[in-house]
């Protein structure tokens, strides 16, 4: 009988999902007033863009991360599903 191997790919999905879906959640929780908690979190990264111009070509850098509670709980379901799936 063949064992299925557990691929990190599929983790990493599961906790991409886990990321975004807990995040919309958590931003529609914060106008419900007994759900608000759920969009307590913190935001990091760059401020301003980081611009790279080579004349011919202009590059554009930025990254921001918002994370909240939900997407916290977000990953734990996720794991939780992986480790059952």
């Amino acid at each position: 009988m063949a064992t299925r191997d557990k691929n990190i790919w599929i983790l990493l999905i599961f906790i991409f999902s886990g990321i975004v879906l807990g995040g919309l959640i958590g931003e529609l929780a914060g106008n419900v007033s007994f759900l608000n908690w759920l969009s307590y979190g913190q935001e990091f990264g760059l401020e301003s863009p980081l611009v790279l111009d080579l004349n011919i070509i202009k590059l554009t850098f930025a990254l921001s991360v918002k994370i909240n509670v939900a997407s916290i709980i977000g990953i734990a379901i996720a794991v939780f599903i992986y480790r059952k799936f």
